[in-house]
């Protein structure tokens, strides 16, 4: 099956699982707010109904164990799924989850960079992992998520700045404070494989010091994942949100959702990268 054609599909599945209610697309309003670096942020706003992972904390059933079988889009090896994401704001945004249970605070293995690197051979996009609650995991059970991208698309709005910090990995960009929370590594041509891709995210875990899975039980910190085509990113988190906003993986992508608890105002005053930087915690 061809990219279009995986697409195509992932499409029919979305529009069958959103007649039979499935599917509960959110209904957004949105707006573009200018970052401190030049990234245009999308601000969105949530007009309808809060979704169940919105809502305050409190016992939640897993919605994995078992799947909605009418989320299907493709089995993916032995070991993992690829499902609809039932509250999407945007249609077609996929999550890789592991057949059987896997915690999203333990560390992301080599089954899971196999089943990363089977999916990108059919659609590619930006994927994205939020480790625990902290880094905005709104689910325990392991995750991956995927935003399909055309290729002549952007991969997100702060796509620059990644890419800028591949070049600057030692001080933070000028005017730009955010720099000292993250680490980035270069993806080469032939870096969408299992190998390359479990060897990065290792890399990456060690020079932010969060550990490595030899020796220690899972990660020391809480951190977002990033990884477009050219780049992987990793980014420690302090705390899960602030202002009324939660905060994962998208929002270090240039993507923020506000709900009627956010203060837009605040955001509006003091910008989207001040809201960041409230959030993230320093490397050591």
């Amino acid at each position: 099956m061809t990219a279009e054609q995986f697409l195509d599909h992932v499409l029919q599945r979305s529009e069958s699982a959103k007649k039979s209610g499935a599917l509960v697309p959110l209904a957004t309003s949105v707006e573009k707010l200018d970052g401190d670096t030049g990234c245009r942020f999308d601000l969105r706003h949530l007009t309808g109904a809060k979704p169940r992972h919105l809502k305050p904390a409190g016992p939640k059933p897993n919605p994995f164990r078992p799947w909605d079988p009418r989320l299907v889009v493709a089995p993916v090896g032995a070991n993992h799924i690829l499902i609809l994401n039932k509250y999407p704001v945007q249609i077609g945004h996929l999550l890789l989850i592991t057949r059987e249970w896997a915690p999203q605070l333990g560390w992301l293995n080599h089954q899971d960079w196999t089943a990363v690197s089977a999916v990108n051979d059919q659609i590619q996009g930006l994927w994205f992992f939020n480790c625990g609650p902290v880094a905005g995991a709104s689910q325990p059970h392991r995750h991956l998520q995927l935003l399909p991208r055309q290729p002549s698309e952007p991969i997100c709005p702060r796509d620059a700045w990644f890419s800028a910090r591949l070049t600057s990995q030692r001080k933070p960009l000028e005017k730009d404070r955010l720099g000292n929370s993250c680490v980035v590594a270069p993806i080469t041509a032939r870096g969408i494989n299992a190998n390359k891709l479990h060897s990065i995210y290792l890399e990456l875990c060690q020079r932010a010091g969060i550990g490595q899975p030899e020796t220690d039980r899972v990660p020391r910190q809480a951190y977002n994942l990033l990884i477009g085509q050219r780049w992987m990113a990793l980014i420690l988190r302090a705390r899960d949100g602030v202002h009324g906003f939660s905060v994962n993986a998208l929002g270090f992508a240039g993507y923020l959702l506000s709900t009627d608890e956010s203060d837009r105002d605040w955001l509006v005053a003091h910008g989207p990268d001040a809201l960041l930087r409230e959030v993230v915690r320093h490397i050591p």
